[in-house]
Parts: C-alpha cells; structure tokens; sequence
C-alpha cells in the first residue's frame, strides 16, 4: 500500500513539473513530411526562359540521310524542309507497335531509297514515290519475330547495315536486299550502328563495342566496358571524329578509342540523379554520344546531361537533367528532349539552360484507380528548314522555334510517331506506330 502511494505521489509531481514547463513552440511555417521530402532546391530551381540568336547553318537540300546523325559527317545542320509540308504519301512496311514487340528503329535515306525495318524485323526499302522495291526478312532459322525486338540501319557505299536483337550484323546489297556477310556477336545488337572509314561500329549487348570491316565481317577489335541489369531497352549509337570513335555503355560509362586499332584514349562516367524529382534511377546512357566540334555531350535517363572535351575526356560542364535520346548541336547551342518531357535548350560553352517548353506528358487515365496511365513518347529533335522538330505519339509533328522555343506548326502523324523523323531531299520521313511509313514535302 505505501509503495503504491509512493508511485501515486511521483506521477503527481511529474504532471505538476510538465505544466509548470511548458513545451516551447518554435515560429515559422509548418510543413509535411512529404513536401519536405519533395523539395530539392539545387536540381528543382526552374531558370527563366530567355531568347537568344542561334547559330543556325544556312539549308541544305541533302540527299542522303545514311546514317544516325550523332558523327559530324552523318549530320546534317539544317536540311531543306518546307515551312508547311504536307501528307505525300504513306506505305505500309508491315507489324507496327505490338503488346510484346516495338517498331523502334529509325529510318536511313541512301542511294535514292528510303530504307525501314518494321516490329517483325522485316526490311524494306521504298522508293521516294512510296514504292516497296524489296523486302527481307531479318529473323534467324530458329527464332521467332516476338523473340527480340529493337535493331537498327546505316547506309554506306552501296550496302545497307543491319544490327538486330537476335545479336547479329549483317550488311544486305542495298540495289536488291540480297545478303553479303552476317556476323553472329553473341548478344543483343538493338542499337543502330555507325559505319566510317571501312569499319562498322556498334554496340552489343550494354557493355561491349565493337569495329567490324565493312567488307568483309570480320572483327578488327572490340572493347568491354562495365554493364548494368537495370536499362532502358535500346544501345547508344557510336560517334565517330576523324580519329576517336565513342561508346557509351549501360552503366553510364563513356568510352573514346581510336578509330582503328581500338586503344583507349580516355574514359569517364555520366553518374548522377535529379534530387528531389527525379523519374528514374536507371543509370543507362539514353543521350548516347553526339560529337560536335570539339566536344562530345552525353546523358542520362537519370537526370545527368554533360559536355566533354573530345580529344581528353575534360568534363566541360554538367546539367541536371536527363535526355531521352541524342541531343542535337548547333556551335552555340544543344537541344534535347529532357526526362521531363521538355523540349530543352543549353548553351553548349556553359550547359545553361536557355529555355524550356513542355511537351505532352501522359495519356488520358482511362481507370479512375490509376493516376496515370502511360506516357507519351518523343522523338527528336532534328534541326530542318530553320527550325526544330520533334515528332510525337500522341500523332503530332511538331516544329518549334529555336531561339525561344516557341511552337510554329503541328501537323497530324496519322498513328502517332514511333521514330525519329529523318529528312532528305526537301521530304520528312518518319515511321507510325501502325507501321506506316510517312513522307512529308
């Protein structure tokens, strides 16, 4: 009883103490956890748009869009384009976008034919008529077409290169689709390859670049770089200079090797997320290598776009934010379509932002229990008849002004885009979702 009026007493003394204390309240604005956790002031600061005059090269009516134009003597600075082009024609190339395979491989122009290769690994080449001149089909004897999907095309002196998923390179006559040599790599090969000076280069798998001579097949060299399980389906395209060729590798590594004996001039990584807000963790290079001048710019699905010196690896500057695919450079500036959905400008000496316009992000939600439902994807940019163009799957092409950014034209993509929009001749190709080819004049 004496022990339990003890007790009694000192909880009385306790409760007595607390008020005579009271809890001091600090001032200032409360905030929730979850916003707190949100913030991220450095990555999430917002720069105001701003106009500036860009180096734009004058028009240049091309022939030939051979190639992905991340190498000097692939692209193009501004290809003839009109300012109002319309529907020429459309032809279908075969399976379109499926629920297990994808129609990602851009279309190449060389020799007067545009060549394509649909979700179902077929390859066409068509007339600039619209015409279907030969088709050949890329599926192995003991494979099925929903085995792998992804690949990619590069023309070249008569022949036309093919890389695929099935982890093989072949070079088909480009006159007749008729087989030359095939190289089995041993990997996945779902990247389009670069061809200079006799030699293939390509990237297999997300850690191993390859040289292959063109004429032959044969492998001259190859280089291993560090992998990652967690990527984004699709390898960076090589970029090549009069010297150096650049593969850039799943765990963000970048590579820069001379162009015929494959030694190593210098290696970095392109590391880093968005705090706060960024969309992914995935540290896969989606901004493969794009050689411009002396430097090379590169990014990430993470939230990381950089500018190297290309001669010794120098990292330049260091923008926070991600590029879904390989930005386009002019000497002053780079565009890029961000991770945000964004079509961004950078100033190519500093990797400022100049301005940023936003793109349409995600589809309308068709069950009210889910807040999104998927998201949009574009392609792009390209610099053609003095502005930018972007083509979208939610079925625009776009074209926006390059000195502030501004939208000039929208014109109807009848499927929505499921490609990058390549030009030559004064005619925009691109390739639908429903596995049409699309040809603007």
């Amino acid at each position: 009883m004496r022990i339990t009026m003890i007790s009694a007493g000192l909880v009385g003394l306790t409760l007595l103490a607390a008020c005579e204390e009271p809890e001091p309240i600090l001032r200032g604005e409360r905030y929730g956890t979850r916003e707190v956790l949100r913030t991220a002031a450095p990555d999430a600061a917002t720069p105001v748009n701003s106009a500036r005059p860009v180096a734009v090269p004058a028009p240049v009516n091309n022939a030939d869009w051979a190639q992905a134009p991340v190498s000097p003597f692939a692209r193009t600075g501004n290809a003839a384009l009109s300012r109002a082009p319309a529907l020429a024609f459309a032809v279908n190339i075969g399976t379109g976008d499926g629920k297990r395979t994808r129609l990602n491989v851009d279309p190449v122009v060389g020799g007067g034919r545009v060549f394509v290769m649909d979700a179902g690994h077929v390859v066409s080449a068509v007339t600039p008529s619209g015409q279907i001149a030969w088709r050949k089909p890329m599926i192995p004897v003991r494979d099925a077409a929903d085995q792998a999907q992804g690949g990619g095309l590069a023309y070249d002196n008569g022949r036309l290169y093919v890389t695929s998923g099935f982890g093989r390179v072949t070079a088909l006559d480009a006159a007749s689709g008729a087989e030359i040599w095939t190289q089995r790599l041993g990997n996945t090969a779902t990247g389009a390859p670069s061809v200079a000076g006799g030699l293939v280069y390509l990237t297999s798998g997300d850690e191993l670049g390859w040289a292959i001579e063109a004429d032959t097949g044969r492998i001259r060299w190859d280089s291993t770089g560090l992998g990652d399980i967690n990527n984004v389906a699709g390898a960076p395209t090589p970029a090549v200079s009069d010297d150096l060729v650049i593969f850039a590798y799943g765990s963000g590594g970048v590579q820069a090797l001379f162009r015929q004996g494959g030694l190593r001039r210098w290696s970095a990584d392109v590391v880093g997320t968005r705090q706060g807000s960024a969309l992914a963790t995935v540290t896969d290079i989606t901004g493969g290598p794009v050689i411009s001048g002396n430097k090379v710019f590169v990014g990430n699905h993470s939230g990381r776009v950089v500018g190297f010196n290309l001669d010794s690896g120098e990292r330049l500057w260091t923008a926070k934010l991600g590029a879904l695919g390989p930005v386009w450079s002019t000497t002053d500036s780079v565009f890029l379509v961000s991770d945000e959905n964004r079509l961004v400008r950078l100033d190519a000496n500093s990797g400022e932002q100049v301005w940023a316009v936003e793109l349409p992000g995600y589809v309308a939600v068709r069950k009210p229990q889910r807040k999104r439902d998927s998201a949009y994807a574009h392609h792009g940019p390209i610099m053609a008849g003095g502005r930018l163009v972007v083509a979208s799957s939610d079925g625009l092409l776009r074209s926006f002004d390059p000195v502030n950014g501004a939208l000039l034209s929208a014109i109807p993509i009848p499927g929505g885009a499921t490609t990058a929009p390549v030009v030559a001749g004064g005619t925009l190709y691109v390739v639908s979702a429903t596995g049409q080819l699309l040809a603007y004049r």
